[in-house]
């Protein structure tokens, strides 16, 4: 096991006591990674879609070098050069397996994008099904009396991190740094007076 997998794992159990814990951020959990995924849906539409041009205009060369080359082998054929007209019937030949490739990567980019696109629909209704359970939920007198009482899940709605430039300050790690240097201080004030 790395040290990458091992906190891997601690993170993602911490996560599951934190949301065990607080059972009304849960849907606030599945609210935000569903909005990942849609978020993630989106850019791969536009990354398939780039793809699909792409190989929408390699085909486009490819024929349009098919169509020089077949007229070639007629030219050549009409001339009798039969020393032309094998290298330019190979040559055709290759630009024809060519574009039968690009097609079916056309074909098989276009069947992601739909599915894609159907997943980025099930994935926004579904994240739609979640803001309204949460809107119902905060709407009960009990989901109001726990989020006032529950102090300790207001950071899962925001960040108490200051950007200064390269490093971000956080005030709350800073009091704690005050408040153990106060400790350690105060633990050898009594180990040097005894």
């Amino acid at each position: 096991m790395s040290l990458f997998d091992d906190l891997s794992r601690f993170l993602e159990t911490r996560l599951d006591e934190f949301l065990r814990a607080n059972p009304h951020l849960e849907l606030r959990a599945l609210e935000d990674q569903l909005r990942g995924q849609e978020e993630d849906s989106a850019a791969l539409i536009g990354n398939l879609n780039r793809r699909e041009k792409q190989l929408e205009d390699s085909i486009l060369e490819t024929a349009q070098g098919i169509q020089q080359w077949h007229a070639r082998i007629e030219k050549a054929k009409a001339a009798n050069r039969q020393d032309l007209v094998g290298p330019a019937q190979e040559r055709e030949a290759a630009l024809l397996r060519q574009g039968n490739h690009l097609w079916g990567q056309l074909k098989g980019v276009k069947a992601r994008t739909e599915q894609t696109k159907d997943l980025y629909q099930q994935i926004k209704i579904k994240r739609q099904e979640v803001k309204t359970k949460i809107a119902q939920a905060a709407a009960t007198p009990k989901a109001s009396n726990d989020a006032r009482n529950d102090w300790g899940t207001a950071g899962w709605n925001q960040s108490s991190y200051v950007d200064t430039g390269n490093r971000a300050v956080d005030p709350l790690d800073e009091s704690f740094r005050r408040w153990e240097a106060e400790e350690e201080l105060d633990e050898l004030k009594r180990k040097m007076s005894s």
